[in-house]
C-alpha cells in the first residue's frame, strides 16, 4: 500500500479492508520502500565519496574541481545503463549539484 495506492486497481480492495489493517499494510510498505531508499543513498554516498577521495589523492588537491570531477565520473557511473545519452546527462547532473554544494560549504561564515 502506498499513498496513491486508492488509484490502482488494488486500491477498492485495500479499501474494504479494516482500518487496522490498511494502517497495517502501509507501515510494512513504508517499511520496505524506506530500505529500498535508504540503499540506494548509500551506494551513491559510498560511489561518490570514494571517487572523490581517489581523485583528491591523485591530483593532490582540495579544490572545488575534484567536486566536479567526482560528481561527473558518479552521475556517469549511475546513468551509464541507460546508454551514452544518459550517462552523459547524470555526468553533467551530478558534477553541476557537486559543484553548487561545495561551493556553497566552502563559503566563508558571516561570523
Amino acid at each position: 500500500m502506498s499513498y496513491d495506492s486508492t488509484f490502482t486497481p488494488q486500491g477498492k480492495a485495500i479499501m474494504d479492508l479494516p482500518w487496522r489493517e490498511q494502517v497495517r499494510r502501509g507501515f510494512k510498505d513504508m517499511g520496505s520502500r524506506s530500505w529500498s531508499s535508504a540503499k540506494n543513498f548509500g551506494i551513491v554516498g559510498a560511489l561518490y565519496s570514494g571517487t572523490e577521495c581517489c581523485v583528491e589523492g591523485l591530483r593532490a588537491k582540495n579544490d572545488l574541481s575534484n567536486s566536479v570531477i567526482s560528481g561527473c565520473i558518479t552521475g556517469g557511473i549511475l546513468g551509464a545503463k541507460a546508454g551514452p545519452q544518459a550517462a552523459a546527462a547524470g555526468c553533467a547532473g551530478f558534477a553541476a549539484f557537486s559543484a553548487a554544494i561545495d561551493a556553497y560549504m566552502r563559503m566563508p561564515s558571516e561570523e
